[in-house]
């Protein structure tokens, strides 16, 4: 669904609070009159701060999977009217959303591939192993599933490669097991059956202890990524998304796990080599070019400031590009 920004709100707008924003603006270098792209806009934390450095024409277009999210973000951009166009479009698809709205491209892009406080502070989605609701965790709940239907059906050697890969999780084998055993008793719907038969199998730590990771940390991370298909995503954009920046264009990805950040790392490489030839080619034959400048030889991360105000920032990972002209 496409929806053009109009008249203010006066709903109630999100408190939520965008991750590294100064270092994403820096890295976005906005030019007034810019397009952006927003493709994971969220809250719209990040929509926001780009509108009011793009002034007084510059575009945004913001996509999320999450109607919720939108609706949320429509309440926020309000005041920046026609400037503003949301499409509930997963990012993955941006280059041909672009497309089928007429932009030849955008100046600068930004990707907070972090999953919103919107969405694990409501316990009615089941993102949170901290509170009690249904086992869903599905970003867009038009789509089918959901992480009660993984847990329930899966079998013991897919989800322990489910908890293994996307977790990296070390008690993998023995968690998949205590699944299958508990939901032979009674099927795990609810965020806190799952959370009780985690903490079988991994011990909370004790209070002296120097670690706070919640024993179902890394198995909700592995669920939210399986049921989202998130890393799936991340790839098919990944695959050419330097197309859909102009010339002098600038992307910048936030990412919150090794995972993630692996193939952005990858990825911006492989955009920014001179040749994609197999190493033991001896003679180059893919006539392939650079076609970004790496702005970030290593990530930046959060200040110790930022991530006492706001704690979600704890694992940011931001990297940036920049398209050769």
């Amino acid at each position: 669904m496409e929806t053009v920004l109009a008249s203010p709100s006066r709903a109630p707008v999100s408190g939520h609070l965008p991750v590294m924003l100064e270092e994403t603006l820096v890295q976005l270098r906005l030019r007034p009159n810019a397009d952006v792209l927003d493709g994971t806009l969220g809250g719209g934390g990040h929509a926001a701060a780009v509108l009011a450095g793009t002034g007084p024409k510059g575009r945004l277009l913001g996509l999320d999977r999450d109607a919720d999210a939108l609706a949320v973000a429509r309440q926020r951009l309000a005041d920046w009217g026609a400037r503003v166009t949301l499409v509930q479009e997963n990012f993955s698809r941006s280059l041909a959303t672009l497309a089928r709205l007429g932009w030849s491209g955008v100046d600068a892009a930004v990707l907070d591939l972090g999953f919103s406080s919107l969405q694990i502070e409501d316990a009615e989605r089941g993102f949170s192993f901290l509170r009690a609701g249904p086992l869903d965790m599905r970003m867009d709940r038009t789509e089918p599933g959901g992480a009660a239907e993984v847990v329930n059906h899966a079998s013991q050697a897919e989800l322990r490669q489910i908890f293994r890969e996307w977790g990296e999780e070390p008690a993998a084998g023995a968690l998949a097991r205590a699944v299958v055993e508990a939901r032979k008793k009674s099927p795990l719907t609810t965020t806190v059956a799952l959370v009780r038969t985690i903490e079988q199998v991994i011990k909370r730590p004790s209070r002296s202890a120097r670690s706070s990771v919640h024993p179902a940390t890394r198995a909700f991370q592995a669920l939210r990524i399986a049921v989202n298909r998130e890393l799936h995503h991340l790839s098919t954009f990944l695959a050419d998304g330097y197309r859909l920046l102009k010339p002098g264009g600038r992307l910048v990805i936030l990412a919150y796990h090794s995972l993630e950040d692996r193939l952005v790392k990858t990825a911006f490489r492989r955009w920014a080599a001179s040749c994609v030839c197999p190493p033991r080619l001896q003679l180059c034959a893919c006539g392939w070019s650079p076609k970004v400048k790496i702005l970030t030889p290593k990530p930046l991360t959060p200040t110790r400031s930022e991530v006492a105000t706001n704690p979600r920032a704890r694992s940011a990972r931001l990297r940036a590009v920049e398209r050769y002209g």
